[in-house]
């Protein structure tokens, strides 16, 4: 009778455990009011807005900020489409989110960085927090303030304990993951001069390459994005004095400059860039690509052939950052887009590896000065560990 019931107890605690891992636990949200008086608004002009889970015991004094992510805007009529929806609005965020992966407080499933305070902030500005246009017309009454809200984010945040920070990470998925590229510098300068300070991206090194048609489509549209958000200031002047303020948005031409340690996580076929920067809809006006966008197992042959062009152009666009000990990289041969946030990709008994190591130790080795880590898989479809699932368009949308 004790031995079944010692079972039964067993299970339901694997079953407790398994909705854990899955569904990982909410945390409310802060609104920054202070913020608008600074003229540090969403597109909407609502107050930025973030999610705290306080740190604890040994990790009372480390901080990560991560930086939800959700594409961009790239003229009134995009920015128009996502004002009133939560990338635009503060009003429209959920009051709870669920943490999980590298937000995650419990050990077992974030071995490193468990017990520190853990923030994601909201994405509602639709630049990776780099516009600044003081004026608003009031006809749609945008706001394009995203550099206002990062550093109206960051100062709130100081005031609440950050200022006495001894370790610290600036992270980032998707367009927040190219947040924490092209913030990367001006985090660690306002961190006290002692701590340990570095970055991560995940899914944030998009690439200047060709469409399916040829087409210079994602190089169009940054610079579009640019010019309407006013970016062109809050982009490094190392890379504006010689090249287009677009150009400047794409890691391959700025990342180079960056001082402050950084650890790009990148699937080599990330499923976004796949579907939004080698097959956008107008380039496929016929659907050729759809399935194969869905999952990589249904792709043509030929659809491979491109692909693997594909990451041969990331791989070199990779390189043009030039060689550090202080890097860190985990680009494996997934289709994926975010897996820091997902429990499964981050550390779990299945997540993806490279030489038998998790993201999550990796990181945490790159990040403590255990061991450095810089592996690039082989190509697609060598990885058994790979989960190749497309990320939800919900949270990740098309341009």
């Amino acid at each position: 009778m004790a031995f079944a019931r010692l079972v039964q107890w067993l299970n339901l605690l694997a079953c407790a455990l398994l909705l854990l891992k899955t569904e990982g636990f909410n945390v409310g949200i802060t609104y920054v009011q202070t913020a608008v008086a600074k003229g540090a608004v969403c597109l909407d002009g609502s107050p930025p807005a973030y999610h705290w889970d306080k740190g604890f015991g040994a990790g009372m004094n480390n901080w990560l900020v991560h930086i939800e992510g959700g594409g961009w805007c790239n003229n009134i009529t995009t920015c128009l489409s996502r004002k009133n929806t939560r990338l635009g609005s503060s009003k429209q965020m959920a009051k709870e989110i669920a943490f999980s992966g590298i937000m995650s407080k419990y050990r077992m499933f974030n071995p490193d960085f468990y017990n520190w305070n853990r923030i994601k902030v909201r994405y509602c500005d639709g630049s990776s927090f780099t516009g600044d246009v003081v004026a608003v017309n009031p006809a749609t009454n945008l706001h394009f303030r995203g550099a206002r809200v990062w550093l109206a984010v960051i100062e709130d945040l100081l005031s609440k304990g950050m200022k006495s920070a001894k370790n610290a990470i600036l992270s980032g998925c998707s367009a927040g993951g190219l947040t924490s590229i092209l913030h990367c510098d001006s985090f660690r300068a306002l961190l006290p001069i002692g701590a340990k300070v570095k970055c991560l991206s995940d899914a944030g090194y998009f690439i200047n390459t060709k469409d399916v048609s040829g087409a210079q489509h994602i190089e169009a549209f940054f610079s579009e994005m640019v010019a309407t958000h006013g970016s062109s200031k809050h982009l490094p002047s190392s890379c504006t004095s010689k090249l287009r303020a677009g150009f400047c948005f794409f890691p391959q031409y700025m990342a180079q400059q960056i001082r402050t340690p950084i650890f790009l996580v990148n699937a080599a076929y990330d499923s976004w860039q796949i579907k939004n920067i080698l097959a956008p809809g107008v380039s496929d006006p016929h659907g050729y690509w759809h399935s194969c966008k869905l999952n990589i197992k249904n792709c043509s042959p030929s659809q491979i052939t491109a692909m693997q062009a594909f990451r041969r152009q990331f791989l070199k666009a990779l390189s043009a950052l030039g060689p550090s000990s202080s890097r860190g990289l985990f680009i494996e041969s997934c289709f994926a887009h975010c897996q820091t946030e997902t429990q499964e990709t981050w550390f779990s008994s299945d997540s993806p590896l490279l030489s038998r190591t998790t993201i999550a130790r990796a990181v945490g080795n790159w990040f403590y000065d255990r061991s450095p880590f810089q592996k690039i898989d082989c190509p697609y479809p060598c990885n058994p560990t790979c989960h190749n699932r497309v990320f939800d368009t919900k949270e990740h949308p098309d341009l």
